[in-house]
């Protein structure tokens, strides 16, 4: 039974030390045996979400099906003032566009989280913030969240990490969504 992960995560600039964490925690999922998806930098750039208006832009159509075709998803926020990216919250605003979906918003489905930030403050608080969202959209948080201090953690353009722990940490984290989505 193959399933599906989707990561959305990053910043504006492509290639961010968060869109690198998240495709290091995508990279522990394919190696569970799932099919990834990233969704992250330009492809996050959506208008303010707002309730009242129903017209959706290409990246919001786009964001709303990877959702909805999702068995599991990661989320990768940069923190910003102690907690997550306007970017990542606004796009995450869009999976209301589920509430009627016979799964709706992200139920059932399990959430890798990861923080990162320069410093620990703000990474530990984004991570908090990114799974109490998982909870608010009826998502499953894994066990195991990552809070990666950039200061003290490089991550290279491929998810590659400088230090072992964080690097088996974010795989792990991949493979907990992945197992969760298959029923393991």
């Amino acid at each position: 039974m193959a399933v599906t992960v989707v990561g959305i995560g990053g910043s504006v600039r492509a290639d961010s030390q968060s869109e690198r964490a998240l495709h290091a925690v995508l990279a522990g999922a394919r190696d569970g045996g799932a099919k990834v998806h990233a969704v992250t930098g330009d492809e996050l750039v959506m208008p303010f979400f707002d309730t009242a208006v129903t017209e959706r832009t290409f990246n919001a159509r786009e964001l709303v099906r990877a959702l909805r075709e999702a068995d599991g998803v990661v989320l990768a926020s940069p923190g910003y003032h102690g907690t997550v990216s306007g970017l990542v919250k606004n796009a995450l605003d869009y999976a209301e566009d589920l509430r009627e979906d016979e799964r709706p918003y992200l139920q059932g489905r399990a959430v890798g989280c990861v923080g990162i930030a320069y410093g620990w403050q703000a990474t530990v608080t984004t991570l908090q913030a990114l799974r109490s969202v998982a909870h608010a959209l009826r998502g499953w948080p894994t066990p195991l969240g990552a809070a990666v201090n950039s200061a003290e953690t490089r991550l290279g353009p491929g998810g590659e990490c400088s230090d072992t722990k964080v690097a088996a940490t974010l795989h792990t984290i991949g493979r907990q969504v992945t197992d969760f989505a298959l029923g393991h």
